[in-house]
């Protein structure tokens, strides 16, 4: 019987109420927590999902409700609004999120911004300007709601391209162009507004409460707003509204005929109370409504509220409970183990001076094999370089006998052939004798001779490093080419000449440098083994290292041919013979 009296009223309720509800009305809710590049907010999702509950329950044609938009998807839902919002009598939008003032103009701050500089401020938000003209056709009342007063976190970050630009903390006062206009803040213009403690913010928490209360004048409802906020912020926080509107009353939920059911408005009143779920909420309610089902029901309401909160007043104090019974224990196995530790640091310093003892012997005791070991490598070194000094000595000596006994052939064979020729004179015939009083025959040498004797004089000033054999090939062609880079001379190196052979014969000296093989050094005019000190080895590299362990490793001595030697370009005591008015010697 009552549930059939409660829908009776209802449908008498809908009927008296079909006038009053002809207005179109929509509602654009967002609300953004998730920033990606400063640190969440915890109540703009919150504050926003009950904005969209209220205004759905107000009765409002349409409700887009949006969270955690991008700058991109907030243009384009904006955007889109502005074409719902064409044809509506009234239009609401909240925001709930971070906002920025930049000279003077004021921005929404969508959830990737970055805003590294104010000259990304146009790219990366959206200006309140922008949101305002998405309400322009609107007939009766356009309404801007800005939860959105938090202090700047991009202030301290972001780079400033000019100089005298002003960013600031809060938002910025404004003055609405268009007619029929109002635009709330949470807080004062130039102020910062409070994000709350609790699941809500203190200016969400007083919206839900009087914005949507039936036929009150929207002026009023922000006037009660703003007393409720002062009062829960201890006077920090006073929410202000720009705009202005005319004489005519204007709310957002017009006023419906009281029904004669009791029930019914209570009913209304506990839905309001149950969107907020506070205990103020529930004292409110029954300070209107003191008796009945929904009395009744707020009433269990708030004992569960006071119920939970004592269990969560117990569990706070069974943990605290918990966490000091846990750190009197941790107290007590630290000194334990601090004990522990003591008497094993001891024992373990007695054992370690016995250790370090014993194993200082042993060091010295490697120390001195080591050094041993060195010393005896050195002097085998030693005893190699002095060998491969003798041995060197002996090529050399080799050498000059080789060259000695090459240049007395090539005497030998240039006698031959001056013998020779001399019989062919002799025999012939008078016709063919030679004029009066001819003059000498020039004697030939053989190309071969010319070749055997630069070869020669080439190895004694160091350039050619092969055989005297006579026979002009790559590495006598080399030789020469040598000896023209070192003498600054343009002999042609294809063949033997003589002018080549009187220019390597002038130089007394070496001319070409002594180059040694790895490992080996250049003293003198021969090369010899490098030696390493104690402690050094001889790497690949021909140069003396740090040996890198105690231990030193093998090593294979490197073998090397001696250099050619040097020679002497006097010609004291070797055989020379004239040719062509020149001498030439070995």
């Amino acid at each position: 019987m009552r549930s059939t009296i409660l829908i009776v009223f209802g449908f008498l309720f809908c009927i008296s109420s079909t006038q009053a509800l002809a207005d179109k009305r929509v509602a654009l809710v967002i609300g953004v927590s998730k920033y990606q590049q400063v640190p969440r907010l915890t109540n703009p999702v919150h504050d926003a999902e009950a904005m969209s509950s209220l205004f759905r329950k107000a009765g409002f044609d349409i409700v887009d409700s949006e969270y955690d938009l991008g700058v991109s998807d907030l243009r384009r839902v904006i955007r889109e609004f502005a074409e719902t919002s064409r044809d509506a009598d009234i239009a609401v939008i909240y925001y709930a999120g971070h906002g920025i003032e930049v000279d003077g103009t004021n921005y929404l701050v969508p959830a990737d911004a970055a805003l590294l500089s104010d000259f990304d401020v146009e790219d990366e938000t959206v200006s309140l300007d922008r949101v305002l003209k998405a309400l322009d056709p609107v007939r009766r009342l356009k309404l801007v709601i800005l939860d959105a007063c938090r202090a700047n976190p991009f202030a301290r970050t972001m780079k400033r391209s000019v100089a005298s630009r002003a960013i600031g903390n809060g938002l910025a006062e404004i003055e609405p162009t268009m007619s029929n206009t109002l635009i709330a803040f949470a807080a004062k213009g130039g102020k910062v507004a409070s994000d709350g403690d609790g699941h809500d913010s203190p200016f969400a928490l007083a919206l839900v409460k009087f914005i949507a209360e039936p036929g009150l004048d929207i002026r009023i409802a922000f006037g009660r707003i703003r007393d409720d906020v002062l009062k829960s912020t201890a006077n920090r926080q006073e929410p202000f509204v720009y705009g202005s509107l005319g004489g005519e009353t204007m709310a957002l939920v017009p006023q419906v005929t009281k029904s004669s059911n009791p029930e019914a408005e209570a009913r209304v009143d506990y839905e309001l109370a149950a969107q907020i779920g506070t205990r103020e909420a529930w004292d409110s309610f029954l300070s209107s409504h003191d008796t009945g089902l929904y009395a009744n029901l707020a009433r269990a309401q708030n004992s569960k509220l006071s119920a939970a909160q004592q269990t969560s007043t117990a569990a706070d104090d069974a943990q605290r409970g918990a966490e000091e019974q846990a750190a009197q224990k941790a107290e007590e196995f630290r000194r334990q183990l601090e004990d522990q530790s003591s008497r094993q640091t001891a024992e373990t310093k007695r054992k370690l001076s016995e250790q370090a003892k014993k194993e200082l012997d042993e060091a010295r005791h490697q120390l001195a094999e080591q050094a041993k070991k060195e010393l005896d490598e050195a002097k085998r070194q030693l005893e190699l370089a002095q060998q491969q000094a003798d041995a060197a000595r002996r090529q050399v000596e080799d050498a000059k006998r080789q060259a000695v006994a090459d240049a007395q052939l090539q005497v030998e064979q240039a006698k031959r052939g001056a013998k020779q020729e001399a019989e062919k004179l002799a025999a012939l015939t008078p016709a063919q004798s030679v004029p009066q009083s001819p003059s000498p025959p020039s004697l030939q040498i053989d190309q071969a001779d010319i070749a055997r004797l630069l070869q020669a004089h080439l190895k004694r000033v160091g350039c050619n490093r092969g055989s005297a054999d006579g026979n002009w090939d790559d590495g006598s062609r080399k030789a020469l080419e040598l000896f023209n880079k070192n003498a600054q001379t343009k002999f042609d190196t294809k063949l033997a000449s003589l002018d080549a052979l009187d220019a390597v014969r002038s130089k007394p000296d070496r001319i070409c440098p002594l180059i040694c093989a790895k490992g080996q050094r250049a003293e003198g005019d021969q090369c010899i083994q490098i030696s390493c000190g104690s402690g050094f080895f001889l790497s690949s590299s021909g140069l003396c290292e740090k040996r890198p362990e105690p231990t030193p490793k093998a090593r294979t001595a490197t073998h090397q041919e001696p250099a050619a030697p040097r020679r002497s370009g006097s010609s004291d005591g070797k055989r020379c013979f004239s040719f062509s008015g020149k001498t030439y010697c070995e």
